[in-house]
């Protein structure tokens, strides 16, 4: 066999990271070498990894600069329709490698720091991930703004920049404990404060009616800094922007007041207003009502819209005077999408400044309201749907909460007049809940300020029509949609998989990076024997590579010829990660009675971090480790079945765990997970599906065939069935003697002798109040894990279905989600062409 290629030779073959000529490496040295030496005040005999990194990210950045402000100076000139993308999260992960993807210098740069004595590898490890983000719901808005601009659109991400992202997860005698992630410890290479355009926040204060209208006044400022970090489109020279809004106090903050205890106090309270961006709260699909999260909220909203209103009055580029005072205009110019309900206070904002500050009619203000903001919702869990205590709003955003009612009077005045006399209806549809606390319903407000609502996969939309949103669909049918999630190709593919991409690029060239549609030509290919051990030889090398990083990480010896099993995502009980953990122990119980019997070898993986408040998901991690604990060690079953928490799954971590993965675990109990879009990123690096028919699950198997997805147990239809003759988890304990043995060893202490009964709570849950019905699914799994395993042993028919799931992927390209939400929700058109490059030499 020929000698394989080392990383810097095989990067230099492929085609798809652009072309290193010899002007650019020459160049880019250049520039590396002088902002080593001028930016970062270094030679390289003090320099450190970090200074190295620092000073590509600076040399990088600069062939951004060229084509950011020539993107803006072509919006101001050209006023198209802008949309602003709002979100209280954005999970970026790192920006160097993306960059050089997206403008084409990822081979050049390689080439330039191979010439300085550097590792590429070594200094993109260096960066901090920009963790701003719980989960699936931060990196959508991420891929997002990739699509975007790649799509040639005039968009805006807006959000907060948390000084401390999602925390790090570290486990310590197999529980989890949360650090603080201090990303910006080292400074942010990608980002620009723009402290000209601060804008004021209010909170707090009260309300006075005049004849003139309504003033809020004696109100509490906050400052919103704002800091922008620039969007690259895939090689289309567009740069987009994302504005990040930091909290700080104003000079005179405390300081006009007598009543404090001096000038020191004062100072020091400053921190109290520059709380609100300090920290992302950690939760996962649940809501936790506290004063600082709406706070949050608000502020993010605010000042958007502040800059939004600014924006749409000045029309031309250097301009500062007004140009544009006709509001109704601004649906024409502006497309509001809110990333679920937590942006929702948009439309109250909206609504105070068009009828308080300039001065509209109600009638007019709402009409415009309604036309220029869209919410997509992303679950239809109980416990994730936001409902502010009516008081706390009312202390801290007087004005919004009078806004509030008043729509919601009218709201209920068009319901009695569609349905008269119908008052559960209207109980039932209204913003405010009645009983105990009132509360706001954020997710009705959304609805009723919006022309558009989305859920996020087929089922998910439907399920919306047919329940949550039910009263909603039936008064207004046409404002629901469906727009199914995305990921990105040019982070998920070409950036984390550049073996896979280029075998791809070799069959049939490179535009499916910006046209996944046409993975379907690789359905040609799927007998072709070349191809086959193309794709099993690629998949190969990235688990190598994966168990040489859990060996230097985990100290355990991983059998790469064993399957990859992989689970990463927060850990919910919905997500059932238990099901994966009675899979494990069923597994390891059948090897350990037949030792000697052919089983097929398998390294289970499961990843994710659970809120810090969340018990029951904190004792579903120590279960995980406990089970690894016994299994890993026991000499009778050798290499046979591993299992390994992945402590502190992020960006940086699914990038190598992703592509090196066989079987991708999606088994949420029907009619839960919304869409996923951890079930797409395995499907396009190759790996198969065990799922269950849920959120985008269903779609996979239509776009790829559901012989070529393992599919199984209840749907939606049997869920809903179930819970109304009842759920006895007691039947199924009793009926499967593998269920009850495993949960036997859980109850009794086999994977915790120190403690015997450490995990009752998780046994008692299962036994009498699981709301998400493991044990219900439990024999079709153990079956359709089976079906798995005996695949796996024919490897060549297991790579032929992993090609029909590669074909399949088109649909799931956020490019896709991107030009639907465009094209039937902005009333905006995607373009494939570039502008013009900047006039320097790059």
């Amino acid at each position: 066999m020929s000698k394989p290629l080392s990383d810097h030779d095989r990067k230099k073959q492929i085609s798809v990271r652009g072309l290193a000529g010899v002007e650019n490496v020459a160049e880019l040295k250049q520039n590396f070498n002088r902002h080593l030496h001028f930016t970062l005040v270094k030679d390289r005999n003090v320099a450190t990894r970090r200074d190295y990194y620092f000073a590509l990210a600076h040399t990088v950045r600069e062939h951004l600069i060229g084509r950011w402000i020539r993107t803006q100076q072509y919006y101001y000139e050209k006023d198209p329709k802008r949309v602003y993308y709002i979100s209280l999260e954005f999970y970026m992960g790192r920006a160097l490698q993306n960059t050089m993807v997206n403008l084409a210098l990822e081979n050049a740069c390689d080439e330039a720091m191979y010439q300085l004595g550097l590792d590429m590898e070594e200094l993109e490890d260096m960066e901090e991930d920009a963790g701003l983000g719980n989960g699936g719901l931060g990196r959508l808005a991420a891929c997002f703004l990739d699509s975007m601009a790649s799509l040639g659109l005039a968009a805006y991400g807006y959000g907060i920049r948390y000084e401390f992202g999602i925390f790090n997860q570290k486990i310590v005698n197999g529980w989890q404990v949360e650090e603080a992630d201090d990303w910006l410890r080292f400074g942010n290479p990608w980002e620009k404060a723009r402290p000209e355009y601060m804008r004021p926040v209010q909170f707090y204060g009260r309300t006075e009616h005049h004849p003139d209208g309504v003033k809020w006044v004696d109100t509490q400022v906050v400052l919103a800094l704002p800091y922008d970090t620039p969007i690259p489109g895939y090689r289309n020279n567009v740069v987009n922007t994302m504005r990040l809004w930091s909290a700080k106090a104003p000079c005179d903050f405390n300081l006009k007041d007598f009543n404090v205890g001096g000038y020191i106090q004062a100072v020091l309270d400053r921190n109290l207003a520059e709380n609100i961006s300090r920290v992302l709260y950690p939760n996962d699909n649940f809501f936790e009502g506290k004063e600082l999260r709406l706070k949050q909220e608000y502020f993010v909203v605010s000042a958007t819209l502040q800059d939004i209103i600014r924006r749409f009055k000045v029309s031309k580029f250097g301009s500062r005077e007004i140009a544009r005072t006709d509001f109704s205009k601004l649906p024409d110019k502006v497309a509001i999408q809110l990333n679920d309900t937590h942006p929702a206070m948009a439309i109250p904002e909206l609504m105070r400044v068009l009828v308080d500050e300039e001065k509209l009619g109600w009638d007019k203000a709402w009409d415009i309201c309604i036309r220029t903001c869209a919410y997509t919702n992303h679950t239809v869990l109980p416990e994730a749907l936001e409902r502010w205590p009516v008081d706390l709003f009312a202390h801290l955003l007087p004005r919004h909460l009078e806004i509030v009612y008043e729509i919601n009077r009218r709201h209920l005045e068009v319901i009695a007049a569609k349905f008269p006399g119908d008052h559960d209806r209207m109980r039932r549809m209204s913003l405010i809940e009645e009983g105990g606390q009132k509360r706001i319903n954020m997710a009705h407000l959304c609805i009723v300020g919006s022309h558009a609502v989305n859920g996020v996969a087929q089922i998910h939309s439907d399920i919306l029509k047919a329940t949550i949103f039910k009263d909603f669909y039936e008064m207004e049918p046409n404002k629901f949609q469906n727009k199914t999630n995305g990921i990105t190709p040019r982070r998920w593919l070409v950036m984390c998989n550049p073996g896979l991409a280029e075998v791809i690029a070799e069959r049939i060239g490179e535009d499916y990076i910006r046209d996944l549609d046409q993975l379907q030509k690789l359905r040609k290919f799927v007998n072709d024997d070349a191809f086959i051990r193309d794709i099993a030889k690629v998949k190969q090398e990235n688990k190598l590579k994966f168990a040489v990083h859990l060996e230097e990480h985990y100290k355990v010896k991983i059998n790469p010829n064993s399957m990859f099993d992989i689970q990463v995502k927060r850990i919910h009980e919905y997500k059932r990660q238990l099901l994966n953990c009675l899979h494990i122990i069923t597994y390891y119980n059948r090897i350990k009675k037949e030792p000697n019997k052919q089983w097929t070898p398998r390294t289970v993986m499961i990843g994710g971090k659970a809120a810090p408040g969340y018990h029951t998901a904190k004792m579903i991690i120590r279960l995980i480790t406990a089970i690894g604990e016994v299994v890993n060690n026991d000499p009778v079953v050798g290499d046979r079945l591993k299992v390994i928490f992945l402590e502190n799954y992020r960006m940086s971590l699914a990038r190598i765990s992703i592509p090196a993965a066989d079987l991708s675990q999606q088994i949420s109990t029907a009619g839960t997970e919304a869409s996923g879009t951890g079930n797409m990123k395995f499907m396009l690096n190759g790996a198969l599906t065990i799922g269950t028919m849920d959120g985008a699950n269903v779609e996979m198997a239509e776009e790829a065939g559901e012989d070529n997805l393992f599919i199984f147990g209840m749907r939606v239809e049997d869920v809903d069935a179930m819970d109304v003759r009842g759920y006895h988890a007691q039947e199924y304990y009793n009926r499967l003697p593998e269920l009850k043995q495993a949960i036997d060893q859980i109850a009794g202490g086999f994977f915790s002798p120190k403690q015997h009964d450490l995990f009752k709570e998780i046994v008692n849950m299962l036994m009498h109040h699981d709301r998400f019905k493991v044990f219900a699914d439990y024999e079709d799994y153990i079956k359709c894990q089976e079906k798995v395993n005996a695949l796996y042993k024919n490897p060549k028919e297991w790579t032929k279905k992993v090609i029909y799931n590669i074909a399949g992927c088109g649909k799931f390209s956020s490019d896709r989600t991107i030009a639907q939400y465009a094209r039937e929700i902005w009333g905006m058109e995607p373009t494939l062409e570039k502008l013009p490059a900047p006039d320097d030499k790059d």
